[in-house]
């Protein structure tokens, strides 16, 4: 797993910088002006894609009368295989279903090169659906990224095109492993608005419209459930109490996908930070 640096940024209390990190539209319930800032973190509340709640109402309904997590995570990856056609899986096909397409990359596929390299062509794909669901804009991706009318900014699309090419819908894909991901959260953590999660780098946080410590994340980032894994990463550890609504995906969701790190995939923005030991 690699750690992109984060971002500190002057903050102005008349006229918060979201206009760099934060496009006009998304495709979910809130603007990401209020995603990406401090007092979503404070007073989060739930996120839901467009689309999803009418779209996929079955399997929703059909997760809730699983009482065992490992069951609701098989019954998960059953439901993907079948709907996105996805190769590999031991499912047979109903017969009226046409021939099963060679897509070389899925949502599986996507969390492994995540998790080896979040600057990879993978994570690119994982960025690019922050920005298209989340109006989050990438800030970093191999190098910063100021703006999207310059080098980086499209260097990073056609690592872009490299991920998605030749996929069965990898943004719907994604769009289902969010809102599971939720759906589990909700489960293990009932009555929870937050988790606290770390992060290591070398970057010192920005006084925030308060005078307290803000760090500003890339729209996609990786945190830990453990310190001494965060100090892997950088001399400075943050904890940061991160709303279980902008957790994309986390180590224990799908047996094998994040493993080894007690990786979380936590979406962008300003947070309040807390510096360990």
């Amino acid at each position: 797993m690699t750690r992109e640096p984060a971002q500190t940024t002057e903050w102005s209390s008349q006229s918060p910088p979201f206009s760099r990190i934060c496009l006009p539209i998304n495709r979910c319930n809130l603007p990401a002006a209020v995603l990406a800032s401090l007092t979503f973190q404070r007073h989060p509340v739930p996120l839901e894609l467009d689309g999803i709640q009418p779209h996929y109402q079955d399997l929703f309904e059909q997760l809730s009368a699983l009482t065992d997590s490992r069951r609701r995570c098989q019954h998960f990856a059953d439901y993907m295989a079948v709907h996105f056609r996805l190769p590999g899986h031991p499912l047979e096909p109903w017969p009226e279903a046409e021939p099963i397409p060679r897509p070389q990359a899925n949502y599986r596929r996507l969390l492994l090169g995540w998790l080896f390299d979040s600057d990879s062509d993978a994570g690119a794909a994982w960025r690019l659906w922050v920005e298209s669901r989340f109006g989050l804009c990438t800030r970093y991706h191999k190098e910063p990224i100021l703006d999207q009318e310059a080098g980086p900014y499209y260097r990073f699309m056609q690592a872009c095109v490299r991920a998605t090419y030749n996929t069965n819908d990898l943004a719907g894909q994604f769009d289902l492993l969010y809102s599971f991901c939720q759906f589990e959260l909700r489960h293990r953590y009932p009555d929870t608005l937050h988790l606290e999660l770390f992060r290591g780098g070398d970057e010192w946080p920005a006084p925030g419209p308060e005078g307290e410590p803000v760090v500003l994340y890339n729209n996609l980032s990786s945190f830990t459930r453990e310190v001494d894994e965060a100090y892997r990463f950088g001399p400075r550890v943050h904890a940061v109490q991160v709303p279980l609504s902008k957790i994309i995906c986390f180590e224990s969701l799908l047996p094998g996908a994040l493993d080894g790190e007690n990786e979380f995939m936590v979406l962008g923005g300003y947070y309040r930070v807390t510096r360990v030991r």
